[in-house]
């Protein structure tokens, strides 16, 4: 007869073994998740920056080129559009990273996320878990908070505004400076 001890280790091991198979599917769907996600990312602009080039040329029956031309001067740049300032509204999606833009086209949370993750590493204590994110932020330190957070920061490094050197660990990605731009 097995011992009891004996059985209760062949129900933790088999157990164990399930959870490291179902990490192991989960890390690769988020990798396919994040890989669909830029993809969708690079159509939606692409079909943005058709519009923006289309639109004037629409609009006014003008060449696009000529359009550039005949387009009112933004303060002390001849020539050019004035830039939107972009604020982000709740629950908007996050935009591909590039150099000089600011953090303000994200929301809060993904700005929190993203200071957090910036402090550590301007004092150099390394990058950030999700479980410390949400102590942090004065959550509770429940997986239902924890897997929020970890889904908002796994987006941030799909759009390149955070880098992932170790699974679960967050930190800036090279070029992303302070809350005021992006270079």
């Amino acid at each position: 007869m097995s011992s009891v001890v004996g059985l209760l280790e062949q129900r933790e091991l088999g157990a164990r073994r399930r959870v490291d198979a179902l990490r192991e599917e989960a890390d690769r769907i988020q990798a396919e998740l994040a890989l669909a996600e830029r993809e969708w990312q690079e159509w939606a602009i692409a079909r943005s920056k058709v519009g923006e080039v289309l639109a004037p040329a629409e609009e006014t029956g003008q060449d696009p080129a000529r359009a550039d031309e005949s387009a009112p001067a933004a303060e002390g740049q001849p020539g050019k559009d004035p830039q939107p300032t972009a604020v982000a509204k709740p629950k908007s999606q996050v935009p591909v990273w590039r150099e000089g833009l600011a953090w303000s086209v994200l929301s809060v949370d993904y700005q929190r996320i993203l200071q957090l993750g910036a402090d550590r590493a301007r004092l150099g204590q390394g990058p950030v878990t999700c479980q410390e994110m949400a102590a942090a932020f004065g959550m509770d330190v429940v997986p239902a908070r924890v897997e929020a957070l970890r889904s908002k920061a796994k987006r941030l490094v799909a759009r390149g505004w955070l880098a992932e050197p170790a699974p679960g660990r967050f930190t800036p990605a090279p070029g992303v400076a302070g809350p005021g731009g992006g270079s």
